[in-house]
């Protein structure tokens, strides 16, 4: 049975998926519930010393941050008292905070990974029930230190924590973030992840304004795009992108998380001290691009610090 390319962009349309990558570019309607179309999401948020580094140097620079990813090493790298003191600083200064487990890539007896570039870590799933069990486990402590976000790379988790959420095994205000390393890069893609729950999505940092365009025409939840990423990732810098990528993607995070690797950057020996001052240098590309934005798209609105639909830490 032969169907032409229009016939299947037909049925992919009924889907609500679009049939061909949006070359036009058009602009999205959506925004966040306060009107904005684009935040800030800082990553590589390892210790209470980075965080306290981060909100210093935003107050300095007066660059709002509306959220922060955390323990990227991996959270059971962390002791407890770690984990209260970050989620009571995100509470205290109105950051949404998306915590992420393990490190459980590495420790699996499996781990063939380590033999691979950061590229080839895209699309990585965990390795059977027993991991699985160990990520919920340490997703668990970390709402008893009062962390209400956290992010996710294995569709069997997702559906198992959007139960679980569901079911009020875990508090119901609880978010979930699609990691980049989940390796989606398309409409139909993110269309799957946001019914299976997820309530924001980071395509991998290689896909084009086309791509994006279509991701949001499909979706309705926050994209988290990668405006400066780690060089092992490709080590895009698209600041002069930021206009058209948050008129296109609306609502959007821009995300920054520069540096060699990640490999390099999230191991438990680089010392805190090191982690602070590159926290610094982040803040200060994160103002570069409000800068841009305020030249360039002054139009386009900018979420204050604090709005009121962040899903933030509540530590007891």
């Amino acid at each position: 049975m032969s169907k032409t390319i229009k016939e299947i962009r037909e049925f992919m349309e009924g889907m609500g998926i679009p049939g061909r990558d949006l070359g036009e570019l058009p602009s999205s309607t959506k925004t966040f519930p306060d009107g904005a179309q684009w935040r800030i999401e800082i990553s590589g948020v390892e210790h209470p010393s980075t965080f306290e580094a981060m909100i210093d140097e935003a107050k300095k620079r007066n660059v709002p941050i509306h959220r922060a990813i955390i323990t990227v090493a991996g959270s059971t790298l962390s002791d407890f008292s770690e984990l209260k003191a970050m989620a009571q600083m995100g509470k205290d200064e109105k950051i949404e905070v998306i915590a992420t487990m393990g490190p459980r890539k590495a420790w699996d007896v499996g781990a063939k990974a380590a033999a691979f570039s950061e590229g080839a870590m895209v699309g990585f799933r965990l390795r059977g029930s027993d991991n699985i069990s160990y990520w919920l486990a340490d997703m668990m402590r970390n709402i008893e230190a009062g962390l209400r976000g956290f992010l996710v790379l294995d569709e069997g988790i997702l559906s198992i924590v959007t139960r679980m959420r569901e079911k009020g095994f875990i508090p119901k205000d609880v978010v979930f973030k699609w990691s980049a390393f989940g390796g989606y890069c398309s409409a139909a893609g993110a269309k799957v992840i946001e019914k299976m729950g997820a309530n924001s999505i980071n395509p991998t940092s290689d896909v084009s304004l086309p791509i994006l365009a279509g991701m949001r025409k499909a979706i309705n939840i926050p994209i988290d795009i990668y405006m400066f990423i780690t060089d092992a990732e490709g080590g895009m810098f698209r600041v002069y992108e930021a206009p058209e990528i948050a008129r296109v993607t609306s609502p959007c995070y821009f995300k920054i998380e520069p540096g060699t690797s990640q490999a390099d950057i999230y191991k438990p020996w680089v010392k805190e001290s090191w982690h602070a001052e590159f926290m610094r240098e982040k803040v200060k590309e994160a103002a570069i691009f409000q800068e841009i934005m305020e030249r360039q798209a002054p139009k386009l609105k900018l979420s204050k610090k604090g709005p009121s639909d962040l899903i933030l830490p509540d530590p007891k």
